[in-house]
């Protein structure tokens, strides 16, 4: 009898969950997993199966990556604030005729000694500081920063964390701390005692690895700024764990 061919599955990467779902789908004979980085981390962990690194050319590029390579499903498992490259990867996958699934780990909830100011953007983050602090921890990434740049800030002192170090434009008062998660409640509550923080401005990235700051901030009354995600394509339906992933694609 013939042995079935593999379904070819393309995961668009850089998280946590894609790089365990990958280590998942790597295991089964069945499947044949890609997974694609953008390149924006100069040493990612690299997953198992094949790897690609850098962009397809938008939406139109994508889709005909995935034709010429016989992808048969696309899963989004890019940052949550990855909004551009979810829209590609939907407008992609109609263009294809792929079937898609988003990976996204479900976001944080507020509990009770937490002080939370939610905002819609970076740019409306910047603008709550100078009410609320003087000394900020800014653990929204290396991209981003120009929002805090205006000369409205420049009495703030800013500790920015990232994994790469940020090009300017870049806040004028600014000391960077180059580490990536996981991080641990007690090296959390270091840092802020450490550099004397008193506001925090994070986005809504959910998952375990980074949530130690939210603890620590609660601990130490400081008050949060969480900038919203952005919600996923309309239409496209929405795994939380990288174990509902793995059903979705056994299912072909």
């Amino acid at each position: 009898m013939p042995v079935p061919a593999a379904v070819r599955v393309l995961v668009l990467g850089g998280t946590t969950e894609a790089r365990r779902l990958a280590e998942s789908l790597a295991g089964d004979r069945s499947v044949r997993v890609t997974t694609s980085l953008a390149g924006r981390v100069a040493a990612p962990r690299l997953p198992p199966g094949e790897v690609r690194v850098g962009g397809f050319g938008g939406p139109e590029g994508l889709a005909a990556w995935m034709r010429e390579h016989d992808v048969d499903a696309l899963i989004d498992a890019t940052h949550p604030f990855a909004a551009a490259m979810s829209r590609n990867a939907a407008e992609a996958a109609a263009l294809a005729h792929v079937p898609l699934l988003a990976l996204r780990r479900p976001g944080w909830v507020a509990q009770d000694g937490d002080h939370w100011h939610s905002t819609g953007s970076l740019a409306e983050a910047a603008g709550l500081l100078p009410a609320l602090g003087e000394r900020v921890f800014l653990t929204t990434g290396r991209m981003g920063l120009a929002a805090f740049a205006g000369a409205d800030l420049d009495a703030l002192w800013f500790l920015v964390r990232s994994v790469d170090a940020p090009e300017p434009p870049c806040p004028a008062r600014m000391e960077v701390l180059l580490d990536r998660g996981p991080f641990t409640l007690e090296g959390e509550r270091e840092l802020l005692r450490r550099h004397r923080i008193d506001v925090l401005v994070t986005k809504d990235s959910g998952g375990d690895a980074t949530a130690p700051k939210l603890t620590a901030a609660r601990e130490a009354g400081i008050p949060v700024v969480v900038v919203r995600r952005p919600p996923v394509p309309e239409g496209v339906p929405v795994a939380a764990t990288p174990d509902e992933a793995v059903e979705w694609v056994r299912r072909f």
